[in-house]
């Protein structure tokens, strides 16, 4: 009798076990950790992108599961990363994520890879080339860090100004060494670029924000930006919360943007104006 009961002990104990083990790996959704979700973040051209990636046999292929969700302001973007609601976002530049965890030291990002650079043009319904803008002329420049600096740089590659030594992503126009041609500027809100062209001789506006106002930056700018190293920190990148920046599965991300058949649904897309930027993390350092 005692031996019946061991008995029925060790097949409860057992099937204890195995509820266990089947609980986990319900909970899990499995041992592979590729079968969870992950849920981009992102907004404008990319979040529609990312949505078109989601639904791809490439991303199958490398056994991903992608959900995407749009938030529109970058800050709120970054901050929902910190805050797990995104896992990985998809819409900011090298410099705008080092200027974020400069102003952000308890919700650190890390990049996980190069995905673009999407040209910060110089636009003008007034002028045909650089060249003729005349002296005094009125510039209209973002009024956010990142994108101020950035366009500063890129004044100063059209030989329009110089900027002081140590100039940096969170610098402004009171770190301009010289302008020779006296140039005035007004800060803009960047996403307003296009309607600020009808009143104002000269602007500079971002690929994102130009695409929405149905501009082709490498048709219909005077001036823009080319990949090179002067313009390294404005190359886009896939960003996630510091204990994560070697996750594997995130990182296919990054492998999975660079397919041939999802750069060509991107450059046909979107007219070329992202520029396929596959470099290791190390050259923007």
């Amino acid at each position: 009798m005692r031996s019946v009961k061991r008995i029925g002990y060790l097949v409860v104990a057992l099937l204890v076990v195995i509820g266990i083990g089947f609980g986990i790996h319900s909970l899990t959704g499995g041992t592979a950790s590729g079968s969870k979700t992950i849920v981009v973040g992102s907004q404008g051209s990319d979040y529609d992108i990312w949505q078109h990636i989601a639904k791809t046999s490439q991303a199958k292929k490398l056994g991903l599961k992608i959900s995407v969700k749009q938030i529109a302001d970058g800050v709120q973007l970054n901050k929902a990363t910190t805050d797990g609601t995104v896992d990985v976002n998809a819409f900011q530049s090298w410099s705008y994520l080092q200027a974020y965890n400069k102003e952000n030291k308890s919700g650190q990002l890390r990049a996980l890879g190069t995905t673009y650079l999407e040209p910060l043009g110089i636009y003008s319904n007034k002028y045909k080339k650089v060249s003729d803008i005349p002296d005094g002329t009125t510039v209209a420049i973002a009024n956010n860090p990142a994108n101020t600096s950035r366009d500063l740089l890129l004044l100063q590659s059209a030989g329009l100004i110089k900027l002081k030594a140590g100039f940096n992503a969170l610098s402004d126009t009171g770190d301009i060494a010289s302008n020779p041609h006296h140039l005035k500027f007004k800060l803009i809100d960047d996403t307003t670029g296009p309607r600020v062209l009808k009143s104002v001789p000269v602007v500079l506006i971002s690929n994102t924000v130009a695409l929405e106002g149905h501009l082709n930056v490498l048709k219909d700018s005077i001036f823009h930006e080319k990949v090179n190293d002067s313009t390294k920190d404005n190359i886009n990148v896939l960003a996630t919360v510091k204990k994560e920046e070697n996750n594997s599965q995130y990182k296919k991300l990054v492998k999975l943007y660079h397919e041939p058949a999802i750069q060509k649904y991107i450059k046909n897309q979107y007219d070329g104006t992202k520029v396929e930027v596959d470099k290791p993390l190390s050259y923007l350092k």
